[in-house]
């Protein structure tokens, strides 16, 4: 949109979406670009079903399990901080009052820098912030899971890239799940997860993945509605009082 689009949106809208990524492998049979495509995806899903504003998605992420991997190109949890740290403060005096920071890559490193950069955002404006992994919007899914466990390029992604970009689907994969010891750090992460699939790809399905985009967006409308009821209530609680 221009500057005058804009001007023309914020009149009316104070909710922004940040949709977040990772550049990480995806199994044999999915692009490398799927975490941040899955979210910008989902967020303007959303903004179709509670209107808000939709930011430029940043595909980079913090990629530990997947460092290795042909493709993964991560950056440091200090970087992803600043950025979004930046942008934050950027949307803010911009006129956004409610900011969800949404990730399409849930690796838990990755997750604790958002948070870490949403409580900074927390002191340094008068921002209300969220922090959702698109994961934790598919309870309302479980019934249409097979697979247990499925996490990464598996079911889930598989069915949701066939729905939204079913030229980029390169065939399929085998079930598989990484092997990394509990506790013990290890350098060869790829002897541990040759595949880069977490999950099994073989019950994936357009339909499937129409169903998660629409069960997704309607739970994350429900977080924007609370984000924004917390904002017309005079901000978050002071934990010190």
């Amino acid at each position: 949109m221009t500057m005058i689009e804009y001007a023309e949106k914020r009149a009316t809208l104070s909710t922004a979406i940040l949709p977040l990524g990772s550049l990480e492998e995806h199994g044999p049979h999915l692009p490398l670009g799927l975490d941040a495509m899955h979210a910008y995806a989902l967020a303007q899903a959303t903004a179709a079903v509670r209107p808000c504003l939709v930011a430029p998605p940043l595909f980079y992420g913090l990629c530990r399990s997947s460092a290795q991997h042909p493709g993964t190109v991560g950056i440091s949890g200090d970087s992803l901080r600043a950025v979004v740290h930046d942008i934050g403060l950027g949307l803010w005096r911009q006129g956004v009052h409610c900011l969800c920071l949404l990730t399409g890559h849930a690796g838990g490193t990755h997750q604790a820098s958002l948070v870490e950069a949403g409580e900074r955002l927390l002191e340094t404006t008068g921002l209300e912030v969220a922090v959702v992994c698109v994961l934790d919007l598919l309870e309302e899914a479980a019934q249409l899971i097979e697979c247990q466990g499925d996490s990464h390029a598996g079911e889930v992604e598989t069915s949701l890239a066939l729905h939204l970009w079913p030229q980029l689907v390169k065939g399929g994969a085998p079930k598989a799940f990484p092997t990394f010891p509990r506790f013990r750090l290890v350098r060869d992460k790829l002897s541990h997860w040759p595949s880069g699939v977490w999950g099994d790809p073989g019950p994936a399905s357009a339909e499937k993945g129409r169903k998660f985009l629409e069960i997704e967006a309607q739970a994350l409308a429900a977080v924007l509605a609370g984000l924004e009821e917390q904002a017309r209530a005079g901000g978050s609680p002071d934990p010190g009082a």
